[in-house]
């Protein structure tokens, strides 16, 4: 089970799934993303993406602070199944009363060490809200670049390679 200095990280598990949905289905929080509309849902993502972890090596974990248990995030490395086609990227979903305190960057590395020391992916991507100047400061700071905008999507679309060796 991956850990950070403040996270622990670990696979989803079915009894997750109400306290995901409590911010992977609340539009506040998933403002510049998909927004589960019910608990059914949220689960059949978030076990979807758990049953490709077999098969892909990765998917998104529960994300917990450390300090008290609470799940505050899901997110990681994964290939979306619900989106074919944009090969391995990464993305985070917070809690809205943690935004902003350096825990999507825990996670954003913890991601890149599963792309890049175990998968050894030669690059890697990542999807940002033109809004979210954020989630975009995020990635840039662990070394992505802004590659396009998607305008279907109204998204920015960041690329990483894997550092040379």
């Amino acid at each position: 089970m991956p850990e950070t200095e403040r996270l622990i990280l670990r696979r989803s598990r079915r009894a997750d799934i109400p306290e995901l949905f409590k911010f992977l289905g609340d539009p506040t929080a998933m403002q510049h993303t998909h927004t589960d509309k019910t608990l059914r849902e949220c689960q059949r993502r978030v076990m979807v993406h758990e049953w490709r972890r077999r098969r892909d090596g990765c998917a998104p974990w529960v994300v917990i602070r450390r300090e008290d248990g609470q799940i505050i995030g899901w997110g990681g490395l994964y290939e979306d199944p619900f989106d074919p086609g944009w090969d391995f990227e990464i993305g985070y979903y917070f809690r809205p009363d943690v935004w902003g305190h350096g825990y999507a960057s825990e996670l954003v590395h913890a991601a890149l060490d599963v792309a890049d020391l175990k998968l050894r992916l030669p690059e890697v991507w990542a999807m940002a809200h033109p809004e979210n100047g954020g989630s975009k400061r995020v990635l840039e700071k662990a070394g992505f670049q802004s590659c396009r905008h998607l305008p279907d999507r109204n998204r920015l679309l960041f690329c990483r390679p894997r550092p040379i060796e």
